[in-house]
């Protein structure tokens, strides 16, 4: 992976991705609840039995206003997936300038998790190829160091209190937010919150045009949702997602998936455990993907 990454890297934010859509629709007005069909939750109860597990799921077709919920509004630790947040508020900031200057770090401040911050000590990092670090590749200590630019946990929970996110909490930096320990509510969020979070970054009028579409192909570039919602939809539909993991069996992903000539979907899976050192499986997520797209056709 290291031999891959300078060059999957390199122009990533500034030059953007080509095979992004150039033109991301903008966020239509969501159907009355009242006048959406009733779908059924039993397959999402139905996964929690057969993994052990809690599920939550937020979904929208932005196109018909047609949700899919369970447990929407109930707290999971949002481990990694603030990453894809933290990147929406830093690209609707900071200016190109900005984003050209080189942040220095040392050894001291790389941890566990930072396989392309540990490539470029001393030679420091710019902010625009630390914000694809952190989004690509869930590099944790470019998320630190992208925390200080925007004044830390407390700095980006207030940003997004700003853009009417009331829900998401973000206490801690790398790697403490992902103790995910149940019933504490630092650093948690909810389906629904994450989810409507990422629509107005990716797809509504947060950031200018340009801005959006950078966002875009940062998410469509991420390495690490493979066996996730990306495992859940068909072959040949674009997805842009942002996985997280943490204690307790915590497994996420948020993305906007492209289906084929229709309209994007907005779809945010939490998940966890609930025992200490439990193992998350990659598998839950990927199914109840497909049931939410069985739900929202």
């Amino acid at each position: 992976m290291k031999r891959a990454i300078p060059l999957l890297l390199a122009g990533t934010l500034l030059a953007g991705c080509g095979a992004t859509p150039s033109n991301p629709p903008p966020v239509p007005s969501p159907s009355s609840p009242s006048t959406q069909p009733s779908v059924d939750t039993r397959p999402f109860a139905e996964l929690e039995r057969r993994f052990g597990a809690r599920l939550g799921v937020y979904a929208v077709d932005t196109g018909t206003g047609r949700t899919v919920t369970h447990r929407a509004d109930e707290r999971f630790a949002h481990a990694s997936t603030f990453k894809a947040l933290l990147a929406g508020v830093l690209l609707g900031r900071l200016s190109d300038d900005d984003l050209r200057r080189v942040v220095d770090y040392t050894e001291e401040d790389l941890l566990d998790w930072a396989p392309v911050t540990a490539e470029h000590v001393g030679a420091g990092m710019s902010v625009d190829a630390l914000i694809a670090a952190a989004v690509q590749y869930s590099d944790n200590t470019a998320a630190n160091l992208l925390l200080d630019e925007v004044g830390g946990p407390r700095g980006l929970q207030r940003a997004l209190r700003d853009i009417g996110d009331g829900t998401t909490r973000v206490d801690r930096r790398e790697p403490a937010l992902n103790e995910a320990a149940p019933g504490d509510e630092r650093d948690t969020s909810t389906p629904r919150a994450l989810g409507t979070d990422l629509r107005r970054f990716v797809l509504g009028d947060l950031l200018p045009s340009s801005r959006r579409q950078r966002l875009t192909s940062l998410l469509v570039g991420n390495t690490t949702g493979d066996p996730y919602i990306r495992a859940g939809v068909p072959d040949g539909w674009r997805v842009g997602d942002k996985t997280g993991s943490g204690g307790y069996g915590t497994r996420n992903d948020i993305a906007v998936v492209w289906p084929p000539a229709a309209s994007p979907l907005i779809i945010a899976v939490q998940s966890d455990r609930g025992k200490p050192g439990a193992a998350s499986d990659d598998a839950l997520i990927a199914e109840a993907t497909a049931a939410v797209l069985a739900g929202l056709t």
